[in-house]
């Protein structure tokens, strides 16, 4: 994993024009507090996405190199984010072609696509883990139970903040199939929690 100096702490880098000159340049001290300002949401996201923690902390690992190595293929003419999660995405959905798990990144939103990635051990998921109350916890199961597609659909537009136009670059779906998984994935929490409420 990439060791940055401390004394960064703080510094936030929202020019996206520095970004993409210092990324051309292979400048460390930009890549060192991109580490800093993005490692955990770049973390969080990857955990999402998969519904699992194991092998996040490679993929992380791996995205930064990638950043290293092809920063110059980032242009500065939009947010970085998107472009982090995209290069994110990609080697997560590599890595799953390879073991032959799941295609995510199809357009086809039906669920026989669509891949259990369920934690394989029985402890505590990491969405239980960081859950603090009952209606978190309730939360938390609920968007893990969740098709990673609509998942990561969620992730994106509530947990990163990002817009349905930046979701589509990093997703490779139209702005209308976006729109349609948010729209889908909160319906099917909003069933998850009536048939909850109609139980107690």
């Amino acid at each position: 994993m990439f060791e940055y100096d401390m004394t960064l702490t703080g510094t936030v880098i929202s020019d996206t024009r520095k970004i993409a000159r210092g990324l051309r340049q292979g400048d460390v001290i930009l890549l060192k507090a991109l580490v800093e300002q993005y490692q955990y949401r770049l973390v969080r996201y990857l955990i999402y996405l998969l519904g699992r923690r194991d092998e996040v902390d490679d993929l992380v690992q791996e995205t930064w190199l990638r950043v290293l190595e092809r920063g110059s293929s980032y242009d500065g003419r939009s947010r970085f984010e998107p472009w982090l999660f995209t290069v994110a995405r990609n080697l997560a959905f590599d890595r799953m072609r390879k073991r032959r798990e799941i295609s995510l990144d199809s357009n086809d939103d039906t669920e026989q696509n669509v891949v259990d990635l369920s934690p394989i051990s029985d402890a505590p998921s990491p969405f239980a883990l960081a859950a603090r109350t009952e209606d978190a916890q309730r939360l938390a199961h609920a968007l893990q139970s969740l098709p990673p597609i609509f998942r990561e659909a969620l992730v994106l537009r509530f947990q990163e903040d990002l817009s349905l136009q930046e979701m589509a670059a990093v997703m490779g779906a139209p702005v209308t199939t976006v729109a349609s998984r948010i729209y889908r994935a909160l319906a099917t929490m909003r069933e998850q929690f009536d048939g909850e409420n109609h139980e107690n």
